[in-house]
């Protein structure tokens, strides 16, 4: 709530909500044309309570742009860290390695 209440955080987070729906999103076709692809392992966390569980197979997306992919939902909406915070950390910490 701190950080919400902060008129620079709210711009920020719409920057990059914006950002999503113009820049980002021709930055993804280009690539998608292009065949490039993330190289990386991508770990995929999402919360049950959200709009992905009901509407994607959250993974078979990422599959999509990503050979190696892995993740599962967490019981929590949008926010994982705030609130699943244990559950969030558990899996970074297993993905990155301890």
């Amino acid at each position: 709530m701190r950080c919400l209440r902060n008129p620079e955080t709210i711009h920020a987070t719409c920057e990059d909500y914006r950002a999503a729906a113009t820049l980002d999103y021709e930055h993804d076709e280009t690539d998608r044309r292009a065949g490039r692809r993330i190289a990386c392992p991508v770990l995929t966390l999402w919360g049950r309570q959200g709009f992905l569980e009901e509407h994607y197979d959250v993974l078979d997306v990422w599959r999509g742009w990503a050979e190696e992919v892995r993740g599962r939902v967490l019981d929590c909406g949008h926010y994982l860290p705030e609130e699943a915070p244990e559950e969030t950390y558990a899996e970074l910490r297993a993905f990155f390695g301890e």
